[in-house]
This record gives C-alpha cells, sequence and structure tokens, in this order.
C-alpha cells in the first residue's frame, strides 16, 4: 500500500528511529517527560557564563594596548575571525542542507516535481541508473559494526606507527573515533553490459554526509585536534574481474573514482585554523589531491579476492583503452569582457582555453583582443574507461587580476570512440558562443608494421606545442633486488627516476630496504620509438646517491614478441647483483582511416609532386599545383633567442672531501652541470675550494614553450663517485620575459651554499651594422676558460627538393638530408621512394666567424652515395636584405635542386658591459683609436664602456719602417686580471726573398720566467698577419702598474733552425697608461738596441 507523500515516515528513515516514536504514542508513560524549566542557580550561571565570553572578547584589545601594539593587529585579528566564522558558518549550513536532503530525498524530490508517486504514470520508469535501497540498509545496519572496527584499527594500529614516527609524538592517542549515526549511501547503480565479456562494470554514485567525530591529542604539548562532520561526492566505478568457472566466480574487484570527487571537512580544535579563509580551500585541495593520488584515475585501488592471481599488475594498472588527439582548433562569437574607461568603452577579450581530462590539463596560448581566437593547438591524452571520462573545455579571458568566464563543455568521449573521427563547432555553456574542436580515438597496436605508416602520417601533420606521437610506452616497475647499501652498511630508501627525452617520472620512496617492492605503472608517449632511450636511474630518497642506472634503447621493444618485455634487468654503476625488474609494453598509436575522407592534398603533404608529376604523364586533366618560389615555413620559424648563462661563482659549498677514513675533514673539488633544452654542459673543476669561481660562459638555442627550466647541480670530484653539492632551477619564461638575471641562487637539497648566475637572453637582429661591434666585444668579454662566444644565429628552413636523380635510372631514392655548420650537424628524416622529397624541417645554429663559415648541405638517398650537395657561405647572407635568402639552390651534381630559406640574426648583449658610441675617427699612433674606451669592472655592476672601430684599411694610417702591432691593453678588476689582446700586424719588415712567418711574443717584465711569457700562433708568409688572440696574467691592479709589457713580433728562420727572427718591438710601461681605458692601438714596431735575434 502506497503512503501519502509528506505523512509519516519516509521509506529510507532508519527503523530504529521510527520504534521509540510509535511505542510513545501507543503508551504515553514511556514518552520523554518534558524539559523543566531551570532553578535560580541554573539561571546566576548562565548569565555568569555569558558575561565571562564577553569579557573575553576585550582581552585581545587589552593585550595590545598593553603590549604597545597598533590597532591594525586587533582588527586583522578580527577579520581572521569573522572570515572563520562565515566559512565554519557556511560549512555547517552546507552539512545540515545536505542531511536534510538525504534524510527525505523522496519528499523532497516529489514537492520539486510538484508529482507525488500516484501521480508519475505507470509506464514512467528510469532503466538506465537504479535505486539501491536494500543495500543502503544493509550498510547503515553494519555502520555501528564498521565504527567499531575503525575505532580498533586506528587505536591499535595506526596510533603506535605514528608515535614511534616521531619522538614528539609520543604521546599521540586518538580520544574518540565515531563515525555517526549518518551512514554512506549509494544514490544510485549504473551496470554496464556488452562492454566486455569477461568483467562486471558497475557505477556507484556515492554520498557520504556524515557527522562523524575524530578527536586527536598530543598529551604532552595540550594540543588537541580532529573532524566533526564531512562531506563526500562523487561516482565510484568498482570492476568485478576477471570472472571465473571456479569460486568466488569474481578474481579480484578493482574501484577507482572516474572524476575527483567533492569533498568538505568541518575540524574542530587546533585544526580550526584549516577553516580561516584561504587555508580552507588549501586543505581540502592537498587531502583531494592524496585522494586522486590513491583512487582517482589513472590511480585505483585493487583487492584479489584469490590467491596467486595471474596478472595482477595489469590488473592494478591496465593499458589505456585509446589515445585522444585533441585539436583545439578555433573558437567564434565569443562575449565580450574587457571594458575601458570604467566600464563606458567595450572591448573584445583575450581568450584562452584549457582543455581537462580526468588528472590530464592542458592550457592553451592567449590570444589578445580576438571575439574569434585561432588557437591551431593539438593535445593528446589516455583514456582508460570509456564510458564514463569526459573531455571538458573551459574558455576564459585573460585579465591582470581575475580571469573572466567565458563558457564550458563536456563531451562523453564515448562518443569519440564511436565515431573515431569527431569534428564539430560545440556550443558552450554558461556563456556564448562555440569553439572548434577536432577529436581522434587513436588505437593502441602492438603491431609493429603499422609504425612506418604512423610516421609518415605524422610528418604531414602540423602540431604544436609538442609533435604528433606515433606509440606509447607503458612501464610496470615491480620491485629490484640487492641494491647497494649507504654510508656506514645503512639501508638504503630507494626511489627511481625514468626518462623518456625530456619526460621524468618518479615512483615512490621505499624506506630501509635494498629490495624495494614498488608495483607502480609510468606511461609515456613517443615521437619515435626507433631512436629514443629509457633512461632508469635508481637512487636515495634524497636524489643525492645514485644505488643504479640503466639504459634501453627502445628499439629493442620492437623486435620483442607482442612488443613487450618482461624480465629482470642488470643495473650499472651498482652491486654485482643488483637487478631490477620491470614490464615495458609498447603500442603504436594508430588511426583507423578506412572510413575517413582526408582533404586535398596540399604542397605541405609529402608525396605531392610524385603523384602530380605521374597524373600528368597519364593524362589526366588534374591541374598540378605551380611550383612555390618560396619556403613557407609556419610562425615559430625564426623565433628562437639565444640564452647566455655566464657561471661566475658559488659560495659556502659543504665539504665532501674525507681524509685518514674519515678523521679529516678536508674540502671540495666542485664542478657544474647544466641542463636546458635537451642540451647538457659542464664547467672545469676547481680544486680545494668551498668558494669556487669558474666565470664560463656557456649558450644554449632556446625557443618559448613553456615548462623549461635551467636545471644546474653542483658535484664534487671524486676518484669513485662524485659526490652532490646541491641543485637549483631557474624558469625559462622567467629570463625570456625579463631579458637578463642577474642572481645569487640558494642551493636546495643541501644545508649551505649558494651560486652566482647571470642569463641574458640575445635575441637575433636582421642587421650586419652591429656585427663588427659584436665580434670585438665578444673577443673582450670572452673568459680564458669558455669556447669562442657566438656572435650570430643561423635559421635554416629546408621545405623540399625536386628532380633528384633515380637510383639506377628507374628506381627514385629515398632521400634524406644532413646540414653543417661547423662542429654541428642535423639529419633530417627520409622520404621513401621519391625524387621530390618534402621535409618542412628547420633547423639552428650558433656562429661564430659569419665572414668564414659556411653551411654545408647534402642530400643523400638511403643505401645510395650522395645525390647531390650546396655549399652556402655565410658572407653571403651578411650583403642579403634582412641578412636572409629565400630561393631554390641548385645541387652540385647539375641535377635537382632544394628550395630553402637562410636567416642570420646578429646576437647583440645588452648586458655585457661593453656598450657602442659612434664618434668620427682620430688620427693615429700612439693615441688610442676610436674604438677603446674601457672603464674598470666590478664585481656589483660590470660598467665597461667600449667604442668599437670603424674600418680602415693600411694605407689610412702610415706604418714606421718595421711595421705596426695592435693591441688591446685593460685590467679586468672583477676578475683581478691584466688582459692583453693581440689584434693584428701590419707593414712588416720582408728582410728575404720570401714573407715571413710571423708570432708576437708578450712578456710581463721584470719577470723573464715562463711563467709571464706568452705566445700567438704563427701566420705563414705574410706581412699584415691577423692573430686575434687574447692573454691574461692573474695579479693585482698595484702590481701590474709596476711592470712593463714587452711585445715583440718574430719569425721563424728556416725550419731546421731554433733561431728567431726579430721583426720588430714595443715595451709598454704600464704605470704610464691607463688601464680602465682598454684601447686598442697601433703601436709602432721598434729595432731592439740589444740584440736583433731572440
Amino acid at each position: 500500500m502506497e503512503r501519502p507523500v509528506g505523512k509519516g515516515p519516509g521509506p529510507e528513515a532508519d527503523p530504529a528511529d521510527q520504534l521509540p516514536e510509535a511505542a510513545a504514542k501507543q503508551d504515553p508513560s514511556l514518552a520523554e517527560p518534558p524539559p523543566q524549566p531551570p532553578g535560580a542557580a541554573g539561571e546566576a550561571l548562565a548569565v555568569l557564563s555569558s558575561f565571562g565570553r564577553r569579557l573575553l572578547v576585550l582581552v585581545p584589545v587589552y593585550l595590545a594596548g598593553a603590549l604597545g601594539l597598533s590597532v591594525g593587529f586587533v582588527l586583522f585579528g578580527l577579520a581572521l575571525y569573522l572570515g572563520w566564522r562565515r566559512v565554519r558558518g557556511e560549512k555547517e549550513r552546507s552539512l545540515r542542507a545536505a542531511r536534510r536532503l538525504l534524510d527525505n530525498e523522496e519528499r523532497l524530490t516529489a514537492q520539486t516535481l510538484y508529482l507525488s508517486h500516484r501521480e508519475l504514470p505507470a509506464w514512467v520508469n528510469f532503466p538506465d541508473v537504479e535505486k539501491v535501497e536494500w543495500l543502503n540498509k544493509i550498510v547503515a545496519q553494519a555502520w555501528p559494526f564498521l565504527g567499531q572496527y575503525m575505532e580498533k584499527l586506528l587505536a591499535e594500529t595506526v596510533a603506535p606507527a605514528v608515535r614511534a614516527s616521531n619522538t614528539h609524538l609520543q604521546t599521540f592517542t586518538f580520544t574518540r573515533v565515531e563515525l555517526g549515526e549518518k551512514p554512506l549511501r549509494i544514490l544510485g547503480v549504473k551496470v554496464h553490459t556488452g562492454q566486455n565479456k569477461q568483467q562486471i562494470l558497475l557505477d556507484l554514485n556515492v554520498s557520504y554526509v556524515g557527522d562523524v567525530q575524530i578527536d586527536v591529542e598530543v598529551k604532552k604539548y595540550f594540543c588537541k585536534a580532529g573532524v566533526k562532520g564531512m562531506q563526500l561526492h562523487g561516482i565510484l566505478r568498482v570492476i568485478l574481474e576477471p570472472l571465473m568457472g571456479d569460486l568466488p566466480i569474481v578474481g579480484a574487484v578493482s574501484m577507482f573514482f572516474i572524476r575527483r570527487p567533492t569533498l568538505d571537512i568541518n575540524w574542530t580544535g587546533m585544526t580550526n585554523l584549516l577553516d580561516i579563509p584561504g587555508l580552507s580551500s588549501l586543505s581540502d585541495t592537498m587531502i583531494m589531491d592524496s585522494i586522486a593520488a590513491f583512487l582517482v584515475l589513472p590511480n585505483r585501488l585493487l583487492v584479489p579476492l584469490v590467491p596467486d592471481l595471474q596478472d595482477v599488475a595489469q590488473l592494478r594498472s591496465p593499458l589505456p583503452r585509446g589515445i585522444v588527439r585533441i585539436h583545439l582548433l578555433a573558437a567564434r562569437a565569443l562575449s565580450s569582457k574587457d571594458t575601458y574607461v570604467p566600464g563606458l568603452i567595450k572591448g573584445k577579450s583575450d581568450p584562452y582555453a584549457i582543455v581537462r581530462v580526468g588528472t590530464q590539463v592542458f592550457c592553451s596560448r592567449v590570444i589578445n583582443e580576438d571575439l574569434n581566437p585561432q588557437w591551431g593547438e593539438t593535445y593528446e591524452v589516455m583514456v582508460h574507461e570509456v564510458p564514463g571520462q569526459e573531455v571538458e573545455v573551459e574558455v576564459f579571458d585573460k585579465d591582470p587580476d581575475k580571469d573572466d568566464f567565458l563558457g564550458r563543455l563536456k563531451l562523453d568521449l564515448g562518443k569519440v570512440l564511436e565515431a573515431q573521427v569527431l569534428d564539430n563547432w560545440f556550443p558552450l555553456q554558461g556563456g556564448q558562443g562555440q569553439v572548434h574542436l577536432r577529436l581522434e580515438w587513436l588505437s593502441l597496436l602492438p603491431d609493429v608494421d603499422k609504425l612506418e605508416q604512423v610516421l609518415q602520417w605524422n610528418r604531414g601533420i602540423s602540431s604544436r606545442p609538442e609533435p604528433p606521437s606515433a606509440a606509447i610506452l607503458v612501464v610496470y616497475l615491480d620491485r629490484a633486488q640487492d641494491l647497494p647499501l649507504k654510508k656506514g652498511n645503512k639501508e638504503p630508501n630507494p626511489m627511481v627516476q625514468l626518462s623518456v627525452q625530456d619526460v621524468t617520472r618518479e615512483s615512490k620512496a621505499v624506506y630501509n630496504t635494498n629490495s624495494p617492492v614498488w608495483e607502480e605503472a609510468f606511461r609515456f608517449f613517443l615521437q619515435d620509438p626507433k631512436s629514443q632511450e629509457l633512461d632508469v636511474q635508481v637512487k636515495d630518497d634524497s636524489r643525492a646517491l645514485t644505488l643504479g642506472a640503466l639504459t634501453l634503447p627502445l628499439a629493442h621493444l620492437l623486435t620483442a614478441p607482442d612488443l613487450t618485455l618482461d624480465q629482470w634487468f642488470q643495473l650499472a654503476s651498482s652491486g654485482p647483483t643488483s637487478r631490477l625488474y620491470m614490464k615495458l609494453v609498447l603500442r603504436i598509436l594508430y588511426l583507423d582511416t578506412s572510413d575517413l575522407h582526408f582533404p586535398p592534398t596540399t604542397p605541405s603533404s609529402p608525396g605531392l609532386l610524385d603523384t602530380a608529376s605521374e597524373s600528368n604523364q597519364m593524362g589526366s586533366s588534374v591541374d598540378i599545383p605551380p611550383r612555390p618560389s618560396h619556403c613557407t615555413p609556419d610562425s615559430h620559424f625564426g623565433t628562437e633567442n639565444v640564452l647566455r648563462i655566464h657561471v661566475l661563482e658559488a659560495q659556502d659549498l659543504i665539504a665532501k672531501d674525507r681524509f685518514l677514513g674519515g678523521l679529516v675533514k678536508g674540502k671540495s673539488d666542485p664542478y657544474v652541470k647544466l641542463r636546458l633544452a635537451g642540451k647538457s654542459f659542464r664547467s672545469r673543476v676547481v680544486r680545494e675550494e668551498l668558494n669556487p669561481r669558474w666565470n664560463e660562459v656557456f649558450e644554449v638555442i632556446v625557443t618559448a614553450i613553456p615548462g623549461q627550466e635551467l636545471e644546474v647541480d653542483v658535484f664534487d670530484k671524486d676518484l669513485d663517485k662524485d659526490d652532490f653539492l646541491g641543485r637549483c632551477k631557474v624558469s625559462l619564461t622567467r629570463v625570456l620575459g625579463s631579458g637578463f638575471i642577474d642572481e645569487w641562487l640558494p642551493l636546495e637539497d643541501v644545508p649551505s651554499g649558494r651560486l652566482h648566475l647571470r642569463l641574458e637572453r640575445l635575441t637575433p637582429r636582421p642587421t650586419a651594422t652591429e656585427l663588427e661591434e659584436v665580434l670585438q666585444v665578444n673577443s673582450l668579454i670572452q673568459t680564458q676558460k669558455s669556447a669562442e662566444l657566438a656572435a650570430a644565429l643561423l635559421s635554416v628552413y629546408l621545405e623540399r627538393a625536386e628532380d633528384l636523380p633515380l637510383r639506377k635510372g628507374t628506381k627514385p631514392p629515398s632521400p634524406y638530408a644532413s646540414l653543417t655548420v661547423g662542429d654541428a650537424s642535423y639529419k633530417t628524416k627520409t622520404c621513401p621512394q621519391t625524387s621530390a622529397p618534402i621535409w618542412d624541417e628547420s633547423f639552428s645554429f650558433l656562429i661564430r666567424k659569419p665572414h668564414i663559415e659556411s653551411l654545408e648541405l647534402q642530400v643523400r638517398g638511403e643505401g645510395t652515395s650522395s645525390l647531390g650537395s650546396v655549399s652556402l657561405q655565410l658572407s653571403d647572407l651578411l650583403v642579403a636584405d634582412q641578412l636572409c635568402l629565400d630561393r631554390w639552390f641548385p645541387l652540385s651534381n647539375g641535377q635537382g635542386q632544394v628550395l630553402l630559406r637562410a636567416q642570420l640574426g646578429i646576437l647583440v648583449s645588452q648586458h655585457s658591459g661593453v656598450e657602442a658610441h659612434s664618434h668620427s675617427p682620430s688620427p693615429l699612433s700612439e693615441e688610442a683609436e676610436p674604438w677603446g674606451v674601457l672603464p674598470l669592472v666590478t664585481s656589483s655592476a660590470p660598467e665597461l664602456r667600449q667604442r668599437l672601430p670603424h674600418s680602415e684599411s693600411p694605407s689610412e694610417i702610415p706604418a714606421g719602417p718595421l711595421g705596426q702591432v695592435k693591441l688591446t691593453v685593460w685590467y679586468y678588476s672583477e676578475e683581478r686580471k691584466l688582459v692583453s689582446i693581440v689584434h693584428s700586424c701590419r707593414g712588416l719588415r720582408q728582410s728575404s726573398r720570401d714573407p715571413p712567418d710571423p708570432y708576437v711574443s708578450l712578456l710581463l717584465l721584470p719577470d723573464k720566467n715562463r711563467g709571464s711569457k706568452r705566445k700567438t700562433s704563427q701566420k705563414k708568409r705574410t706581412l699584415n698577419p691577423e692573430f686575434s688572440e687574447r692573454f691574461e696574467w692573474e695579479l693585482p691592479l698595484d702590481e701590474a702598474l709596476r711592470r712593463k709589457l714587452d711585445v715583440s713580433v718574430k719569425s721563424n728562420i728556416s725550419f731546421m733552425s731554433r733561431d728567431r727572427e726579430l721583426l720588430g718591438k714595443v715595451q709598454l710601461n704600464l704605470s704610464e697608461m691607463d688601464l680602465s681605458q682598454g684601447a686598442a692601438q697601433w703601436y709602432d714596431l721598434k729595432e731592439d738596441k740589444d740584440r736583433n735575434n731572440s
């Protein structure tokens, strides 16, 4: 019989609550007596209590006055208290509302719909999600006993573990553990059928609005804290698999939340502070992160129900169902949020999008002032559960303070699985406008034959910010054995770092064991598994001690059965029996294109010219696309910068060296390792120094891809294994934004130490007018221990080739190109069987001497010899418009040509301490040349001023009878060094039939030993040699002023003789020179009065 709505207890009412009520109606004597009014003593106590509470409010005011504090402290405390009261009140109201909803769900739902059960048609049902009141009744009946179990677990297991973890917590105890009277409720269950016959898949809509109360106390510190009331709502997926023919029928139960559940906690005691505004959301977020790391996809809880279950790792961390490639293309008709002149003038918006699938989150770039933005970005996400997982796109307007919400959309990824490719405009909810998405479902195949097809397809895809992936790698990290012990035979706390290219994952740390068990899974996207490697580092949890290492080329997986390796791996740099057990699974990402229609082929698609030419020969009426005359690179070409990294010094490093078995403490032999943009550099070792000075400069080409960091590690050089001295990181975005950073950076993970770095962004300039200045500035700031500094950046875009020679006269080659400048070399992809390959690849080179370097391009066929080459002198770029050449270049063999763009950018330093000045030339002899004024450099802020020379020919200034030598002499106060640069000589004397082989010898008098002698290289058969060589002497300024610099120009007399011919010399009295004026001067050479040969 149906019960009228709103009368009597609801069907979900607790029977235990109904029994006393019914009994009271039948027998009034059983009803509770009405409360008695309080007596006079009670009223007096209440008045005193109220008066005492009001006095307590005045205590902070009294204390602030007594201590002489500002009234601002009182106001600040009052604001915190009011904020706490507001947050606490909101939580209590939320808990009351949720309890009211759960207790009277049926009545409130009927009131909302204005329908009772009698008014619903008989045919109305809800087969998708079913109510399971029988299960809720079972949970309610068992809830008190679950509370008893929790109390016993916390008191007997958790509390002793907490007390043993820290000496300050030895008096930790649980004073109260009550799960309350409100049990966990399951609002609905959805059973997914037809997905997999080997599993049962359930979605439980879980809601817990409980009056749980757990109090803890640390008696030693009179500290009390706890929880009183909690809300948790989410969709819990339960998978019963594998199904078996024996009892218990189900082999294991897996549980996880598909999306992050919502959580709200009401704190008590000291943890009341967590209800302060700001801390409240922070504490809830931290707890949710802990839950997500344990129970939110891709993490899951596995409970085996049978012993010796097979493939436990596969059940705990199964392979993804597939990969969805999300193309965030554009949006249109977005709402305008920006206003000017406080709301009077309406502007546009600066939209960006956040794409979220589970815990995978991506953020697009910001498009300024556009209501119809074009993003053109691609992201790849792993999909573990379909149906269930959704892609969510939120669009915001970027603002300096708080970003405005423009709308969102949600799409079930099950629809992408059904369609394979979904390309559509989707309306935004909560705002106006639409977003254009293209979603592609990539299947995971254990078929290595598909790899080449996928790689070829990916080469034709323009993807940013990351190139498209061809495969995924799943690493099941199981356990290790016999890892080496730490110093003092202590058990290590091992953890594992796994890296593929620039992506690094870390396992948890397992404490106090050398045979750890991790049982974790890690997943990596791979662009080309044939050339990539998996790097495994087993370390102590401090990251300073390496317990073992392993490098595995992923090409080994391509020949393994089912693209899987499941075995022990021997560790290098570890113990003789140290090994690691892993299961590696490789899967190819394949897009089934059998039912898809592709867009017309464009010049960027591989094989276009071959197809067009064949169609033309067969008499096709299809028009051949016109041959492009210029390259069409993407918008990112030529946008690279150069980061100049100046590693100056460190201070207060920790001492690692020990002598006499550790009895005597030494120092350290520090050096620095730097990593950025896939490049690594290493400084020299400074022996026995805790405050080392390196003064070395490194350069690396960087792009503005977000998330990059300069990683700097400091080590102590040892004979066996280098000791860790600290690390620091600098965000590349910060450097590129500011342009220059000069800071002392504290070293992390060590007790003390800091590192002095100067970082400068060099932006290439398309003008050659400053090149000579840059070359001369580089020669002045060049440090003796560093490589030659770059003067320019060469960017090369190689688009295509045409008319390449055929193999054996009939078969087209499989061409690739190699590009070389100096010691740097790059190789393009290989285009299979075509005489008109399309590469569409860009490369960058650091150029140190643009006048003499060249770009060498070789086109080769796979398995064949050279198909042709191009040699481009960079001096040709210096005279080109905008320092750029963009055209077809014929190959050297006379057959074939390549289309490329080469552009040069001059790297002008704005913070090197060298500033160029324009001026008119002045007469030269013993006077300073126009480019040389170099004040002293201080350690705090370099203030070099450098006037750079105009070009001049030797005929402009008359030389003496023996010729002239060009020198720069100045004192570098920051390094405490005397510096001399020998630039060149001109008009030297020719005393025999053949020109001399000159070199310059420098001697710092009065010392005549080898320690003060310097010598340039020797130039062959010339009267006007160019040297451009730099020499340094380390000595104080006052001592330098007491010295003389003896400069001699000499030549070898003959090959068999050790005698040298003196061509001329000059002696500079440094006390008579202004060493702060780094003047480049021509000095007349004179005869040696004492001797003619040396």
